[in-house]
This record gives C-alpha cells, structure tokens and sequence, in this order.
C-alpha cells in the first residue's frame, strides 16, 4: 500500500469566517493554525499548502484567561542598546490595532518557514464585523459550539 500525498492540483481551498466574540485566545488561535495548515483534511500532506483561507471577525472582543490580559506581554527591540520594549495584550487589545493579539497567537503556532509563511497569507483577521471578503461566500465556522471550554462568559 502506498502512501497518499497530495498534488497541487488536487488541492481544494475553502473560505471560512468565524466570529471571535467572547471566544478564548489560545483555544481560537489552535483551530485556525490546524485549518490554515489543512490538518483537518483527510488528504493533508504535511510538505503542501492543503489549508483553507480564514476570516476572523470582531477579534477586539476576543477573550483571555486568568491575568494574561495584565501579565502577558509583547517584547520587542528597536535595535540600539538598551532598546527592548513591550506592551501587554490589555494594552494593544485597547489600543489601535487589537487584530495583532490574534495574528500573533496563530502566527507562534504555525512552523516559521517559507511553508508557514504561505500559510499566514489565507489569514484576514478584522477587529470589527465587517470584512470585504463576501464575494468569496465564506461559510461560517462556529468555534464556540465545537465546546463549551472555547467561550468565556467574564
């Protein structure tokens, strides 16, 4: 018996749109990486691109638990001595691009290679409702009903 591996041409990209209102970060940021690298495919290849495109909506109100919306920071360096910097996820989910908290939490879970990067590319997060991707027909993926630990009420 033969091992199955995927063609490019065999490949088929679907559109999903899932709202992240109320969802948990991390358990959010787990289902997409799966999907944008086509892990939930019976025809998943793991050296082809096999994932589908995703549209995250409202990811301002996205949810996180415990104290990592004080406690869990973003660092980053600006490259002069002394120059480190960071920002907790209160801070950037307050301030002017909350999208980044959920790009950076399925970004860390997607391999960091040129396959992971074209993966990144079928992700559109959206901090408000709307989203100019409707002529594609996105089909609605409710994450909060796959189980009960992926909303959080507080």
């Amino acid at each position: 018996m033969n091992t199955y591996s995927a063609k490019l041409s065999d490949i088929e990209r679907k559109w999903c749109v899932i709202d992240a209102e109320g969802l948990v970060l991390g358990r959010l940021a787990s289902i997409v990486s799966m999907r944008l690298r086509g892990k939930h495919k019976p025809m998943y290849t793991p050296s082809m691109d096999c994932g589908d495109n995703i549209i995250i909506i409202n990811a301002d109100k996205v949810q996180l638990t415990g104290r990592k919306r004080t406690d869990k920071e973003y660092f980053w360096h600006t490259g002069y001595p002394g120059g480190i910097k960071s920002r907790t996820a209160g801070q950037i989910l307050d301030g002017e691009h909350p999208e980044r908290v959920v790009i950076k939490a399925v970004e860390r879970m997607i391999s960091r290679n040129p396959l992971g990067r074209q993966q990144m590319r079928k992700l559109h997060v959206y901090a408000s409702p709307e989203h100019p991707h409707g002529a594609q027909n996105p089909e609605v993926l409710d994450v909060a009903a796959m189980n009960p630990k992926n909303t959080r009420s507080a």
